[in-house]
């Protein structure tokens, strides 16, 4: 099962790579719970139930917010139940113009091959220097 985790998850940053945020939520649970680092610019919702909240709460808003923004996976760990990602969050904040270049961890949980929890871990400072 942790093979099949690792490529479901995969699966799902090269759907966000290529815009296709439909292919990113069908391989969520309709009840996955998304939870954003504290003190991430979307963390005011979390957590976030459920595929339509991480699209209105989360896609939506990076998508009107950021130019080019793109996650880089780096490294994937498969333990188990969970897979874990790190990488690199790459994006230019349209209302200062400023560069963002952050570490990321992501820690996904899946059960029977779908998404049911998502937490992220990021450098919210550099988030706050490019946003203000």
């Amino acid at each position: 099962m942790s093979q099949l985790n690792v490529e479901t998850v995969r699966g799902l940053y090269d759907a966000f790579s290529r815009g296709d945020v439909p292919a990113v939520l069908d391989r969520m649970d309709d009840s996955v719970e998304w939870v954003e680092a504290d003190n991430f610019p979307y963390a005011d919702r979390n957590p976030y139930v459920g595929p339509k909240a991480i699209l209105e709460g989360v896609f939506m808003r990076l998508g009107h917010d950021w130019a080019d923004f793109s996650v880089s996976p780096q490294q994937v760990i498969d333990a188990e139940n969970n897979v874990v990602v790190l990488g690199m969050h790459h994006g230019r904040y349209k209302e200062t113009g400023k560069e963002l270049h952050a570490q990321f961890a992501h820690v996904w949980s899946l059960r029977d091959g779908r998404v049911v929890r998502f937490q992220e871990y990021t450098d919210t400072k550099q988030f706050a220097d490019v946003v203000t």
